[in-house]
């Protein structure tokens, strides 16, 4: 009777130490994920005067399948302590006031200046026919 409480005993500490172990190895698992998480986070400070991109919610059943859900570009006007903003079209045609979330900074179109160079092609010659 006393070795069989003793092994009772035993396992339940057993027991007791396996889910210690699984919570732990949860809780590590947990941060890991939570750092590689925020690694990726890019960062939205706007300033007035960026030029930034509008996410269409309304497109979200979008008919064509490669057509862009960012609008734009914008100008950034005025940025609230709420983290909404208020933009304008390029030409200040348009002010609206939106959710910072839903902004994204434009990179604009790379355009290369300096020296190119220009190379036609044309037919291949062939020896024969020379």
């Amino acid at each position: 009777m006393e070795t069989t409480g003793t092994n009772k005993i035993t396992r339940l500490h057993e027991l007791e130490e396996f889910r210690f172990q699984a919570f732990e190895s949860a809780r590590l698992y947990k941060e890991r994920m939570k750092l590689m998480h925020d690694k990726n986070i890019l960062d939205r400070n706007f300033k007035p005067r960026d030029l930034v991109l509008l996410y269409n919610k309304r497109l979200r059943l979008f008919p064509g399948k490669l057509k862009s859900q960012w609008l734009g570009p914008f100008r950034v006007v005025q940025l609230f302590l709420s983290g909404a903003g208020e933009i304008e079209s390029e030409d200040g045609t348009n002010k609206f006031t939106v959710n910072g979330q839903r902004l994204k900074h434009y990179l604009g179109m790379a355009e290369e200046k300096g020296n190119r160079v220009i190379i036609t092609l044309g037919e291949p010659q062939c020896a024969d026919e020379e």
